[in-house]
């Protein structure tokens, strides 16, 4: 007795044998070929179109930093906010609801025992910063004015009477003393 299993093939003709080799070979390199079109396949500029405008050339080339971002001179000479304006950008979100024990602008009560203190003494705090405020209100690149300035809004606000600090005459060039004169 024979051990051997007779299967049967889908392939029963010479002819099938060929298509079914040439389907092995074909279909894969169909769907390579297929598959790096597919990926390689880029929206082209065609003639005609505005591609290479010099508005369209501008836009691909400006600095992404250009897009919200304000460059700061640091050699140009500072100009100083108001009192208001410092408010609004470092002391309003404490002041104005009352944040870690800070005095409400216009609050009266709040604010009477820290303006019997006196001008210098307040200062001296919104500079160097008290308890939970931190100094200069966490804005360190304010000037001292500026603090002074913000200092007498709020404290004015409540009742006080102080007077809006005296901006100083920016520093005059220094002469040149090293040259001998000849």
């Amino acid at each position: 007795m024979s051990d051997a299993h007779h299967e049967e093939s889908a392939i029963k003709t010479p002819k099938q044998l060929i298509l079914a080799i040439l389907a092995g070979f074909l279909v894969p390199i169909i769907c390579i070929v297929l598959l790096v079109i597919y990926v390689t396949n880029d929206k082209s500029i065609g003639a005609g179109s505005d591609g290479l405008s010099p508005e369209a050339v501008a836009e691909r080339l400006k600095p992404v930093a250009d897009e919200g971002f304000t460059l700061k001179d640091v050699n140009a000479p500072k100009v100083l906010k108001t009192g208001e304006e410092v408010y609004k950008m470092a002391c309003a979100a404490c002041h104005t609801t009352g944040a870690a024990g800070a005095p409400k602008l216009g609050d009266t009560g709040s604010w009477a025992p820290r303006i019997a203190q006196g001008y210098e003494t307040l200062v001296k705090h919104a500079i160097n910063g008290i308890r939970a405020m931190p100094a200069k209100g966490g804005n360190p690149d304010l000037d001292d004015v500026e603090v002074e300035r913000v200092v007498v809004l709020m404290a004015n606000s409540a009742g006080a009477k102080f007077a809006e600090p005296a901006v100083p005459a920016p520093a005059a060039p220094a002469a040149d003393a090293a040259v001998p004169a000849k």
